[in-house]
């Protein structure tokens, strides 16, 4: 009866007071986090309990398993996984607990200064976002290493792997060169505010988002929902647009090819109706000029402002659609036309008959037509 009582009590006392710890520490996050409503903190502390009560149940039954007298020939193998689980968990708490923190300190500095500077609140979530990362990677590493150092194995094998450290260092960055050039172009980019998550970019041809940003690739969603996945070591070395640097103002362009007859100044005013109409527009200026012409039509421009790439956008389609809808309706005659009449002939030039029965045309002396003068 005490072989099978023991253990009962050694682990399940182990559990149990794992449970009412856990339930007493969430209880008093939520009342923490009820009391200060302001702060996200405590809320995504709590998020950290099952890591937590995996950390205190792993060091309960590692300090009381051999009272439990549970498996007695593999008494170390027993102490070794519950050494390594309790490795694991705190490793994993402690990614938890700063993640809590960072984002705290984030969601307040962005609500802070979200209406006044919104570059600058991008630029910091791109940095947190790769600190994190940093710090999770960091943690993970030391985490691994501890886990392999209990092993008698490892510990006596480490002597030569300091000494032989020098040498796979040289190799190591030699094959990985170009890994360690992208981690590289990734702190870079984080803390030289060249692009950050949010911004609106054109690289390749391609307008799209900044949606990701890691120390080695960086996510572009374009408008169409498509993702680019690019190295970050091609925004340090190749140009590209970045329309969000500095302020988002834009101005964009609309361009009309015409008839030469067309109402220009009757066009100004429309541009002006059009603009007070559209809310995406933000009121700063406005103009249309005629900057270009050839043989059959000219060119009109019209220039237009928004306060983001997204409305300007916006703006330069609306003001194409509801301009062409009203020359359309209003002034037809100013839309481009194809000429198809005859040009008329003109005497002593040689002109080109209609073709031949054999199918070739060809070419013969002017005869005026009867009735026309010479």
């Amino acid at each position: 009866m005490e072989n099978i009582l023991r253990p009962l009590l050694v682990v399940g006392g182990s559990v149990l007071l794992t449970l009412v710890i856990g339930w007493a520490t969430d209880l008093l996050l939520r009342k923490a986090d009820g009391r200060h409503p302001e702060t996200p903190l405590w809320e995504l502390l709590r998020r950290a309990r099952v890591p937590y009560q995996l950390l205190l149940c792993a060091a309960l039954l590692r300090g009381s398993y051999i009272e439990a007298r549970v498996f007695p020939a593999h008494r170390g193998l027993v102490g070794h996984i519950l050494t390594l689980v309790l490795i694991g968990s705190a490793a994993w708490l402690v990614v938890r607990i700063a993640a809590a923190i960072v984002e705290t300190s984030y969601t307040s500095y962005a609500h802070a200064r979200a209406q006044r500077d919104p570059a600058r609140v991008r630029r910091v979530r791109t940095q947190v976002s790769l600190i994190m990362r940093v710090v999770s990677a960091v943690v993970g590493v030391v985490a691994v290493s501890s886990m392999l150092l209990t092993f008698p194995e490892m510990r006596t094998a480490g002597a030569s792997l300091l000494a032989s450290a020098g040498v796979l260092g040289i190799v190591a960055g030699i094959a990985a060169q170009s890994t360690l050039s992208n981690m590289f172009a990734g702190f870079q980019i984080a803390f030289g505010d060249m692009v950050r998550i949010g911004d609106t970019v054109v690289v390749d041809g391609e307008w799209g988002t900044v949606e990701e940003v890691t120390l080695t690739f960086l996510t572009v969603r374009t408008w169409d929902e498509r993702r680019i996945t690019m190295p970050v070591s091609y925004f340090t070395s190749k140009p590209f647009e970045n329309w969000s640097r500095g302020t988002p103002q834009m101005t964009g362009t609309v361009f009309w090819y015409l008839d030469h007859s067309a109402p220009v100044d009757a066009m100004r005013e429309r541009l002006r109706d059009i603009l007070r109409s559209c809310p995406a527009w933000d009121g700063r200026a406005y103009n249309l000029n005629v900057t270009d012409t050839t043989p059959n039509t000219m060119q009109v421009r019209a220039l237009v402002t928004a306060k983001d790439a997204d409305d300007i956008w916006t703006v330069r389609v609306e003001v194409r659609e509801r301009m062409i809808r009203w020359l359309a309706d209003e002034h037809p005659y100013a839309l481009p036309r194809v000429n198809t009449a005859d040009a008329a002939p003109q005497p002593g030039r040689d002109r080109l008959r209609k073709h031949s029965p054999d199918g070739a045309a060809r070419r013969v002396p002017y005869q005026p037509v009867r009735g026309t003068p010479h």
